[in-house]
């Protein structure tokens, strides 16, 4: 009974050390997974020239709005109203 005894302490032993090694290697991956991609610099979209609604005045990016005759408006609803 005694060896018994003995061995599953050590394996108890072993199994302990084998997770704490694993949290151990994790933390490790994880922060230095973290390091990598601080060093990556952020892409940067160039400013977008910002338009008003004729309409309403709202100011929205040009990407974003409805050019008309000229103008500019915030959504085609707004456009039909200013042509009435």
């Amino acid at each position: 009974m005694e060896v018994l005894d003995f061995l599953e302490i050590a394996l108890a032993k072993v199994l302990l050390l084998l997770i704490i090694g694993g949290v151990i290697y994790w933390v490790i991956k994880s922060s230095a997974r973290s390091n990598s991609l601080k060093d990556i610099p952020p892409r940067n979209k160039p400013p977008e020239d910002m338009v008003r609604c004729v309409h309403c005045g709202v100011n929205l990016p040009r990407s974003e709005a409805v050019l008309s005759r000229g103008e500019f408006f915030c959504g085609n609803e707004h456009r039909q109203l200013h042509q009435s």
